[in-house]
């Protein structure tokens, strides 16, 4: 684990679990898509593809505020997730968004340990 600030801390730990609560819903979401009708798939996936954008958006802020490596793999899992959402690739995409949640959580659990130590937790 590398050393982190407490303002790091905080701000690492607020971006991971923003970040992890997005992904977990975009995670169901694509689940959910498979389960749609093709009339309703086509709506559907625009929809998700804007959360996912919104998503990817909130984590480069995560990424240029902290410099956290995790962030920006979670961008990279994320993109290609959203890559695999246009090309109707539901199940990959979603083993995609697994990645990206779990490198979302790591600088959370990472500062969490942080601000405990320090009584803020």
């Amino acid at each position: 684990m590398v050393s982190m600030d407490l303002k790091t801390a905080v701000r690492s730990y607020q971006f991971g679990e923003k970040a992890k609560s997005e992904l977990i819903m975009v995670s169901q979401f694509c689940v959910a898509l498979t389960g749609f009708s093709e009339t309703e798939r086509a709506g559907g996936r625009r929809m998700l593809l804007m959360q996912m954008e919104a998503t990817r958006n909130e984590l480069q802020f995560a990424f240029k505020s902290t410099g956290l490596s995790e962030f920006s793999k979670a961008i990279n899992a994320l993109s290609e997730a959203i890559s695999l959402i246009e090309s109707n690739q539901f199940d990959e995409a979603s083993q995609k968004v697994a990645v990206a949640i779990s490198a979302s959580t790591t600088p959370a659990q990472e500062a969490w340990q942080v601000l405990s130590e320090h009584g803020l937790l």
